[in-house]
């Protein structure tokens, strides 16, 4: 009958060689008795065992003197010995397939869909405790929180389209769509519902986070060397836009002058949402850096957007009469010249604070940046001078990225990041704003009708 535990052989002395015959040998060290030894519980000297299959032979030789040489044998098991008394078996997999996709506690994508679960769930629990009905269908809090996720959603969607011999469509206009079967569904409507407050506001945040995101994408050289044309690209179009939609709309639709304008610059506006993400993916990729088509195109949108909110607002209090013509004239000059002042010295001044030797540089100063552009957006608007908050980021946000030098790459990382966050509160809340409830088909004639008389 064969055994499993380690047996120790006999050990035997060899005989010791003649001295006539062969010279004594030199004493040699004696080995040091290797660790494993001490771990291996050892049998009794008197069992006599055979080598079974799932034993490995150990032999040891060992010196105690120049003429005595002793030589153990161990039998080691090749698996680990099952010790009924303590219960040590391997655990047995009942579906090893089932084990691999779902591994117990969870790894992989398995737990980060877990957690990302739970971090909902508490902020969302988080937030209702404190706000109780804006964040249940109907609120605020869920509809913004529902548009957020679905236009999210939408730009993954339309970004995996791929037609051949066609460019990939943008993710913006999975957005849009999103928004806007989200404001015309009749069951969704009603539960998804946002003050026209709160979105007016997020749609500002996001105007301020491109417009600071493209001021830290210029370059200075470029623009230095292109900045005759990017006034004529900036300031061309957009007068001309205007200037024929107001022709065209007052002869074909019968609209006041006034009116006419404030529709060329609602038209003519060049949006730097679409724009600056884009030239900032070419300028990343290397493509036209060297002619300065990046910087031109982002620079020169930026100033048109800023160009026809200043000429929509001084058109709109021309249509209401809320002071003199003049006056009204005038306020666009004021616009221009107080949001490149505040720019310059909001600029100067986050070029020095915080200082270098601070800790967490980057976020003080992407803070700064971040903040600095919100302030100056929503408080140009309650100044009543609403063009020149767009100017007053753009040129605060190039100036201190010129102070900061290639520091600036970092500020620019964080900065995006707050892109990714509001590019789909944007989109989705201009696809919302689309009513299909409210487009009637003989609106136009209507307002011809009415006019004319």
């Amino acid at each position: 009958m064969e055994d499993t535990q380690p047996k120790i052989a006999t050990t035997e002395p060899s005989p010791a060689p003649s001295p006539a015959h062969s010279p004594a040998p030199s004493p040699a060290p004696s080995p040091v008795p290797s660790p494993l030894l001490d771990r291996i519980a050892l049998p009794a000297g008197n069992h006599v065992e055979h080598l079974n299959v799932n034993q490995i032979q150990v032999v040891v030789r060992r010196c105690s003197s120049p003429n005595v040489t002793e030589e153990t044998t161990y039998f080691l098991p090749r698996n680990p010995v099952v010790d009924t008394g303590t219960n040590t078996d391997p655990p047995v997999v009942c579906c090893p397939l089932l084990r691999r996709f779902c591994p117990c506690p969870p790894r992989g994508l398995w737990a980060s869909l877990i957690t990302k679960v739970l971090l909902a769930a508490v902020l969302f629990g988080v937030v209702w405790s404190i706000t109780e009905d804006e964040c249940l269908p109907g609120g605020n809090l869920f509809g913004i929180t529902v548009l957020f996720l679905c236009a999210l959603i939408g730009g993954k969607l339309v970004a995996l389209i791929r037609l051949p011999k066609l460019p990939p469509f943008p993710p913006l206009l999975g957005m849009l769509l999103m928004g806007f079967m989200l404001r015309n569904t009749p069951v969704i409507t009603t539960g998804v519902n946002i003050n026209i407050r709160w979105s007016s506001s997020l749609r500002n945040i996001a105007l301020a986070v491109i417009l600071a995101r493209a001021g830290l994408g210029l370059d200075s050289t470029a623009l230095v060397k292109l900045k005759s044309v990017c006034i004529r690209v900036a300031v061309g179009p957009c007068i001309i836009e205007a200037c024929t939609v107001a022709l065209v709309s007052h002869f074909l639709l019968g609209l006041p002058w006034v009116w006419g304008f404030i529709l060329g610059f609602v038209l003519g506006a060049v949006s730097p949402a679409v724009v600056v993400p884009s030239m900032l993916l070419l300028q990343k990729d290397g493509y036209g850096v060297e002619q300065g088509i990046p910087t031109l195109l982002m620079a020169a949108g930026s100033f048109d957007d800023i160009l026809a909110i200043t000429g929509f607002t001084t058109c709109l209090g021309m249509a209401f009469a809320t002071g003199s013509t003049w006056y009204n004239l005038l306020r666009g000059v004021l616009e221009v010249a107080g949001g490149m002042v505040a720019g310059i010295l909001l600029g100067f001044l986050i070029q020095y604070f915080p200082s270098v030797d601070q800790k967490h540089l980057v976020m003080k100063r992407s803070f700064l940046v971040l903040g600095l552009s919100v302030f100056a957006v929503f408080g140009s608007n309650v100044a009543g001078f609403p063009g020149s908050g767009g100017l007053c980021t753009l040129v605060l946000a190039f100036l201190a990225g010129i102070g900061w030098g290639t520091e600036k790459a970092c500020v620019e990382e964080v900065v995006g990041w707050a892109w990714d966050v509001f590019e789909p509160l944007l989109f989705g809340l201009i696809g919302a704003e689309i009513q299909v409830s409210q487009l009637e088909g003989h609106t136009v004639g209507e307002t011809h009708t009415h006019t004319s008389k």
